[in-house]
């Protein structure tokens, strides 16, 4: 699958939006990617989810690692299709944590897979979570990198789709934009 098919798989399902946006990270945007309205598809989540899977069976992971809730299913369908142990991190108390029991060993290969990313603080997050817990990560793995590219997390960042999607400061917006009510669609 190359970009140009998953961007048009967003289409057609509604899941990339057009309009004002306020995103996880603060700044402001003219689209969206809401990847639940394309992952409630389950024939699309396999196909993802495979493309991603090939993208990443070389690193040679043995554990998925998904922040919640975005990375939940894409992260669930690449651990599947890699034939992998699946395991994710949550918020507790306003930031992510590993729970349920869930442990990682140490020296454990772990591919990390998220859903969007723009600046990368989750995915940073999780990193930092994997690495407290002794765990090797070995890249990351995207349905969409709003950076194009940009975003350095100090491993592979691979992704399906790879563009750069304006963004704004909230005091630094074009008049266009500005004229348009913000709505914040993603997780809180």
């Amino acid at each position: 699958m190359n970009d140009t098919e998953a961007l048009q798989l967003f289409r057609e399902t509604g899941a990339l939006l057009d309009g004002h946006f306020i995103l996880r990270s603060g700044l402001r945007s003219r689209q969206f990617f809401q990847c639940a309205l394309a992952l409630q598809q389950m024939p699309i989540v396999e196909r993802f989810g495979a493309a991603l899977a090939e993208k990443a069976r070389s690193l040679g992971a043995t554990t998925v690692v998904a922040p919640a809730m975005g990375g939940l299913v894409i992260g669930q369908e690449v651990a599947r299709q890699l034939g992998l142990r699946f395991v994710f991190v949550e918020k507790e108390d306003g930031n992510l944590v590993l729970r349920r029991g869930f442990r990682i060993a140490s020296g454990e290969k772990i591919l990390i897979v998220e859903d969007v990313v723009t600046k990368g603080g989750r995915v940073q997050e999780t990193i930092e979570i994997v690495r407290a817990h002794g765990g090797s990560v070995l890249g990351v793995a995207l349905l969409v990198d709003r950076s194009n590219g940009t975003v350095d997390l100090g491993v592979p960042l691979l992704s399906l789709i790879r563009m750069q999607v304006e963004t704004f400061a909230a005091d630094q917006l074009p008049e266009d934009l500005a004229a348009i009510p913000a709505i914040k669609p993603g997780s809180k």
